[in-house]
């Protein structure tokens, strides 16, 4: 008798439905892991048909892996998700709003000229409008704006180390990083930079492809995998690093792992086999190479110099994004770090490592369950009242930045996202709640280094 397959190992023991944020606050059998894994066993033996609920059950879930963690049988949730939504668009569509989504993400040009679109638009909306309506579960007036110029066009690929070389990196920017949190990369380069490392940016990097697998867009995920490949895989480096763990779980995790199931499905007929096998061998060392730059920080904390003169910043709360705590395991790692660094008071909130509500497109998708799982977090960062909000996911930042100012509290205003600057840090003595800077940590250990290090840089294209 063949080895039962992963879905028939599941006891229905429960212990995925207290790890699964959206059980939690619906409290819905239909809405937990366990329920999901059931609908695709029937489906799977053909007992239930595609439907508009079915896909709309299979969708409401945050793909945060949280589920699989849980699983006393081993089973890979997360997968098992990923693989029926595709079927579910196969059979069923995608909405227009999605479909757009896919086409844009698909090609880097695109991208592209989406980002200019948006920031078009942006400076068009009236205000009226802008506070009046919202994107899922986030007022228009609070989405962060798109970059003047995005941080790849402004960069030069190869930026030299400063001081004695210790080594070469790649810096995979990811979208947001580079069409809309350009703080978090030009920190991130000075810092690496600072610590003594080759910095190299392929400008040739596009999406990395998560969300369009988490739509179930597979064909379109692929050309993105092979693009990426190929231009990480063009230059000899120590390692490959990201700012966000969505970005770094794809290059670990994804990309391996789509291109072995495939292999195995046969689905690589009219390509040259000894192709896909290269392609898997680039895909590994890609993966061995990926770290996040938090981790990274942590293994070379010992090398960082602050300036004695940094003023204390008050207290500081930290968001674990699900990927870091679920695919990376840098929670701890981080913990450890925010509470070392001299110029912060670091105190975890409780559930500091629950999931936001974002879940990529799922607080635009699913925004009443997105603000109940949000609503939350925003009770306890009200209670703990920190001067910033670190997380390192540019997802996680849009949504804490897009709710923080709705959430029912008695000082409510517009909250400031990283437009600090070197040495200037705003670090007043009354604590108010619209003075919440939701960051990426790298950010503030940047600000904090030694002032002698930043000297005019000279590794900006002259765009």
């Amino acid at each position: 008798m063949s080895a039962p397959k992963p879905l028939q190992n599941c006891g229905k023991c429960g212990l995925c439905l207290m790890a699964c944020p959206v059980y939690k606050v619906l409290k819905e059998e239909q809405a937990s892991p366990r329920a999901r894994l059931q609908l695709i066993k029937a489906f799977e033996n053909k007992t239930l048909q595609s439907s508009p609920l079915l896909k709309e059950l299979i969708s409401k879930c945050l793909m945060c892996g949280s589920c699989a963690l849980a699983c006393p049988s081993g089973i890979n949730h997360y997968e098992k998700f990923m693989d029926m939504r595709q079927k579910m668009v196969k059979d069923l569509g995608e909405t227009p709003a999605i479909k757009s989504l896919i086409y844009l993400l698909s090609k880097e040009s695109r991208i592209r000229r989406g980002a200019g679109m948006a920031k078009l638009g942006q400076k068009l909306t009236p205000a009226w409008l802008a506070n009046k309506h919202c994107m899922g579960n986030i007022p228009l007036n609070q989405l962060p704006g798109i970059s003047r110029i995005p941080l790849r066009k402004k960069m030069t690929t190869a930026i030299p180390a400063r001081g004695a070389k210790k080594g070469s990196l790649v810096y995979f920017t990811g979208c947001a990083t580079n069409y809309i949190y350009k703080d978090t990369g030009l920190s991130m380069i000075s810092v690496l930079t600072r610590l003594g490392y080759d910095l190299i940016i392929p400008q040739d990097q596009t999406c990395c492809a998560i969300p369009l697998l988490f739509h179930g867009a597979r064909d379109q995920a692929l050309e993105n995998m092979v693009t990426n490949i190929t231009a990480l895989g063009a230059h000899e480096c120590d390692g490959i690093l990201v700012d966000c763990t969505t970005c770094g779980a794809a290059l670990k995790d994804e990309y391996p792992a789509l291109i072995r199931k495939l292999m195995a499905e046969g689905s690589t007929k009219g390509t040259p086999q000894a192709s896909w096998e290269t392609l898997a061998v680039q895909a590994k060392k890609i993966a061995d190479k990926t770290t996040d730059i938090l981790s990274f920080i942590s293994a070379h904390k010992q090398d960082l110099v602050f300036d004695k003169a940094t003023p204390n910043l008050g207290k500081v709360a930290y968001h674990a994004p699900c990927h870091s705590r679920n695919s990376f395991n840098t929670w701890p790692l981080v913990q450890a770090l925010l509470k070392e660094l001299p110029f912060i008071d670091y105190t975890p909130t409780p559930e500091e490592a629950e999931c936001c509500g974002g879940g990529g497109t799922f607080f635009y998708e699913h925004p009443k369950t997105a603000k109940k799982i949000m609503d939350k977090k925003i009770l306890h960062i009200k209670e703990m009242k920190p001067r910033y909000l670190l997380t390192d996911c540019p997802v996680c930042r849009i949504n804490l930045t897009g709710n923080l100012d709705t959430g029912k509290t008695d000082q409510p205003g517009k909250i400031k996202t990283g437009k600090i600057k070197t040495g200037k840090i705003k670090t007043g003595k009354t604590y108010e709640y619209k003075d919440i800077q939701v960051l990426h940590p790298i950010t503030l250990i940047y600000n904090a280094l030694k002032k002698d290090a930043w000297k005019k840089d000279a590794w900006k294209n002259d765009h």
